[in-house]
């Protein structure tokens, strides 16, 4: 980033070699240590266009396609708020939409990630589908900045590859669960625009669910690796635990300690069917609930005293 008033001081790079030179520094400092690229990748990361002059953000379009760079992706905001949009339009005045600033200078590809789009147009979606580029729905940061909400039904009916994203720390919380609560609670508040009630604007838990596992494969251009359960893919795994609160049918005699002792908000009762348990999950659990992680078939993390 170098374009100088949009940037702070202390994070703006003086030159487009020095931004350059700091991109392919980072981006062979990850491919050292993971040469093949399984578990970490590079990414290129304009921040948002008005950070950027409009010969870095060209050579950035370059270095993307760069040989050796097949697995690099690039990921960058898009149509966040309002005032964002018309400082794109007075930065970029021969563009003719946000969409077309990263077009225009070979940044729109399959590997693009576009954060927010909160006020993309139409137009400028079939755009973003054409170059097979990808979104991702920001709905915490979104609600916590006030910068709108997004209608991803509309995003799903029209065929575009959409995942969650936290933007920490314009969010509070970079748990993809979180994200996931926040999603089903924003599809339900864009469904009263206007004093209507639109049900298919509301997203479904399972849906919420999709959004963060195979949704997001989707948009890091890993679906074929991970996302799904699915033989030849790779085991990562979280062992979720919801216990039942003791001695539910005498809810009058349940003390403190009774509550605390399953260690997590999650209340089962015992008549919960499984799509009531994991609805509870989503929108009440934790890590707390989170006993043991796998990553390739790989234990990562085990709970204190769990036993597996």
């Amino acid at each position: 980033m170098d374009r100088r008033g949009f940037v702070p001081d202390d994070y703006r790079d003086e030159t487009v070699h020095e931004a350059l030179h700091n991109t392919e520094s980072c981006l062979a400092f990850i491919k050292a240590l993971d040469p093949k690229g399984e578990l970490l990748c590079g990414v290129i990361t304009p921040r948002f266009a008005p950070a950027c002059s409009e010969d870095l953000l060209k050579r950035l379009g370059q270095l993307a396609i760069r040989d050796g760079n097949e697995k690099v992706l690039i990921q960058t905001h898009i149509s966040e708020n309002k005032n964002e949009i018309e400082l794109v339009k007075e930065l970029f005045p021969d563009k003719e939409t946000y969409t077309n600033v990263y077009d225009d200078y070979g940044l729109l590809m399959e590997k693009t990630i576009l954060a927010h789009g909160i006020y993309l147009s139409q137009e400028e979606r079939l755009l973003i589908k054409s170059r097979k580029a990808k979104l991702s729905h920001c709905p915490c940061s979104n609600t916590c900045l006030g910068s709108g909400a997004v209608r991803v039904r509309t995003w799903l009916d029209e065929g575009l590859d959409v995942g969650l994203g936290s933007d920490v720390s314009g969010g509070y919380s970079c748990s993809i669960l979180e994200q996931c609560r926040h999603a089903l609670l924003v599809s339900r508040h864009v469904a009263f625009e206007n004093g209507k009630d639109d049900e298919r604007a509301k997203l479904s838990v399972n849906e919420a669910l999709y959004l963060a596992t195979r949704g997001g494969a989707k948009v890091l251009g890993i679906d074929n690796k991970v996302g799904a359960f699915k033989v030849g893919m790779a085991f990562d795994a979280q062992f979720i635990s919801l216990e039942q609160v003791q001695d539910y049918g005498r809810a009058n005699d349940i003390t403190v300690n009774d509550k605390m002792a399953n260690n997590s908000l999650v209340d089962l009762f015992g008549t919960e069917t499984w799509n009531d348990k994991i609805a509870k999950w989503v929108y009440t659990g934790d890590d707390r609930n989170v006993k043991a992680v796998w990553i390739k078939g790989k234990l990562v993390h085990i709970q204190a005293g769990q036993k597996i």
